[in-house]
């Protein structure tokens, strides 16, 4: 007798209509959707109420730069009291900088105004010898420039612009100081109430990654705040020897621009070289010019690999990716805060796809309580 199959019994499955790659890469592509979605939204959300999460950023970084000397004037102060202090120095340090460049502005704003007129004789010179454009031309050139900065809007509008955006600043400076004093005085307390937030499951990991992020942000303001003070020191060094007006003020501004890696100090290099042209012509610019590549030079070459190649552990198209993304959700605020959030996401992303135990994180626990900087232990 034959024996024949059951044509009841089930048949055995054929090969899916769909390949395999195919699969995965719509399963991962709409989960990316998703993700790039909320990650879009919570940027609207933040952007919404942007009077309040900059001067918050701003004073994060601010305490991650200041953690350290609270820490030590904890260890014979009141937590108070060492906070106060340190957010005291910090005004009278940046209100003397400002005053003293605010003088030097006033003082020589006169020579200034005197050596632009001779420096954009010299330079007029320069544009008609060398393209060949006669003096009708350059002159037309010159009103139709005037004219459209003239016709580019109504003054009273422009006031009133100013004003607010006067208002909103210093709302946003109040709220920065606030918050610095707190999170110097209470920033444990205030992490572990965050924490307290989430999952009992998930605290620990929060805990962990709060640690990396922390000590991530605040190795990344130290190292850039010595290259922006090189920076500073090489330009504005160079400004005085070149006799540039507003010598200290420029050092200043690329004190400041160099929080911004690669673009704020080039910027502010600029401004350099066109006080020299406008000053003394194109030779002295063009020495200007050679200082601020020079110092450009030793950042890139010698102290971003060795001060901020640890601290930042992310490749230079990111991070002018970063800016870029930072500059046109929340403008210059935003290309400031940029790269270090890159950063911080970047180490807190590569720790928990490691795995790393909480044993792991102790010795760094210890060795930042020493220095008062760490989110507090849950």
């Amino acid at each position: 007798m034959v024996v024949t199959d059951n044509p009841m019994s089930p048949a055995e499955p054929g090969p899916s209509a769909v390949p395999e790659g195919v699969r995965v890469a719509s399963e991962w592509s709409w989960r990316l959707l998703l993700i790039a979605g909320a990650v879009f939204a919570l940027a609207l959300g933040l952007r919404s109420i942007s009077e309040i999460v900059v001067p918050i950023a701003v004073a994060v970084l601010m305490a991650a730069l200041l953690a350290p000397v609270a820490g030590r004037l904890r260890r014979r102060l009141p937590a108070g009291a060492a906070a106060g202090i340190t957010l005291a120095s910090t005004i009278i340090i940046v209100g003397g900088l400002l005053t003293v460049v605010g003088t030097q502005f006033k003082s020589g704003l006169a020579d200034l105004t005197s050596q632009v007129a001779a420096g954009l004789g010299q330079v007029r010179d320069w544009v008609r010898d060398t393209f060949h454009i006669t003096d009708s031309q350059f002159n037309q050139y010159f009103e139709d420039f005037k004219n459209k900065v003239g016709n580019s809007g109504n003054l009273g509008d422009t006031a009133a612009s100013v004003g607010l955006t006067a208002t909103h600043f210093v709302a946003g400076l109040f709220i920065a100081l606030f918050a610095l004093f707190f999170f110097l005085y209470e920033g444990r307390t205030i992490w572990a109430w965050i924490v307290r937030l989430f999952p009992r499951a998930a605290r620990d990991k929060v805990d962990s990654s709060g640690l990396i992020a922390w000590d991530q942000l605040s190795a990344f303001v130290r190292a850039t705040m010595i290259v922006a003070f090189v920076d500073a020191v090489g330009i504005s060094l160079g400004a005085a020897i070149l006799k540039v007006p507003f010598a200290f003020a420029i050092g200043v501004l690329v004190f400041l621009g160099a929080f911004i890696p690669i673009v704020g100090a080039l910027l502010s290099g600029v401004v350099a070289v066109l006080l020299a042209l406008v000053s003394h012509g194109p030779g002295v610019a063009l020495i200007m010019l050679a200082v601020v590549i020079g110092v450009q030079q030793l950042e890139s070459h010698v102290l971003q690999p060795f001060l901020l190649g640890k601290a930042v552990d992310v490749h230079p198209l990111a991070v002018i990716l970063a800016i870029a993304a930072g500059s046109i959700i929340a403008g210059i605020v935003g290309a400031l805060v940029a790269v270090p959030f890159a950063a911080v996401s970047n180490a807190v992303g590569k720790h928990l796809l490691s795995g790393e135990s909480e044993a792991e994180l102790e010795g760094e626990l210890e060795e930042n309580a020493e220095e008062g900087g760490e989110p507090a232990r849950v």
